[in-house]
């Protein structure tokens, strides 16, 4: 009984030595050939990474495009690794594909407000319409730009109110971007009263152009007659600034202006009101 269970265990070790032995002949140049490919491909991959990397710093692409998609592209590249490997180690990678293609299609119908908020980032991020620091105006909003997200863009108002607005509808809007050329030019309108000297207005008006260090020279500031109103002579006043001064020199036109036309007494008009009393 003894030399019978021995032998029955000996046949037994043989069998499992038998069986490793022709699964390493099998599956062993197999694991051996997904060892190396994803050694060279790891390799690959961060060759590939670095030769995108400065391709897009050459571009010049914000700095929140270049991480996304240097990430973006490291996964892709990571997961055609990952099914080729299984490829060659025999294992089905249809079923896997289908999970990841349904998966990315449910995600996708989950998020297309995001999505397309995403795309409008990219956009943004690739055609560059703005950049930070500007001051632009979207969507009813005015602001600079503070923050170029993926998904959202943030700007800092004239009243310090952060504003966010997402990429989709920001991407598919009108963009007016007032520091893009560097230079703004402000519109002000001054009126007059009809018994004034339209000429000595003007030499006035223009001279507090001048005389401001902020205004641009090149362009030249300009003064016209723009309108005979009802009760006033109208003038349209036209300062030239850089986009960091443009908001000083509005205001203290306008402030100047004032000072200057009470100095020279010269009448602004204004609405009066007259109370007629008729006696019975």
């Amino acid at each position: 009984m003894k030399n019978t269970a021995l032998l029955n265990t000996q046949n037994k070790a043989e069998l499992l030595l038998e069986k490793g032995f022709n699964f390493l002949i099998d599956f062993g140049p197999k694991v051996l050939g997904a060892i190396a490919l994803w050694l060279i491909g790891t390799w690959l991959i961060r060759k590939l990474l670095k030769q995108a990397k400065r391709i897009m710093v050459k571009r010049d692409y914000d700095i929140s495009l270049n991480k996304f998609l240097s990430d973006l592209l490291s996964w892709v590249l990571k997961i055609l690794l990952v099914i080729t490997i299984l490829g060659i180690l025999g294992i089905e990678t249809t079923s896997f594909a289908a999970i990841v293609a349904s998966a990315g299609l449910a995600i996708g119908l989950a998020l297309q407000g995001s999505l397309s908020n995403f795309a409008g980032g990219f956009l943004i991020m690739i055609f560059k319409p703005f950049k930070i620091g500007d001051l632009i105006e979207a969507q009813g909003e005015v602001g600079v730009v503070k923050e170029i997200d993926i998904f959202t863009t943030k700007l800092t108002s004239a009243e310090n109110r952060e504003i966010i607005v997402p990429n989709g509808t920001l991407s598919n809007g009108n963009i007016t971007n007032y520091t893009s050329n560097g230079k703004l030019r402000a519109n002000i309108t001054v009126g007059i009263g009809y018994d004034e000297d339209i000429k000595k207005v003007k030499e006035i008006l223009l001279k507090v152009l001048v005389d401001n260090p902020k205004v641009l020279k090149d362009p030249a500031p300009a003064v016209f007659v723009s309108e005979l109103a009802e009760s006033s002579v109208n003038f349209v006043v036209r300062p030239w600034a850089t986009s960091d001064d443009y908001w000083e020199v509005y205001f203290n036109t306008i402030e100047t202006i004032k000072l200057t036309l009470d100095k020279e007494n010269i009448e602004i008009p204004y609405p009066h009101s007259v109370e007629v009393i008729k006696q019975g």
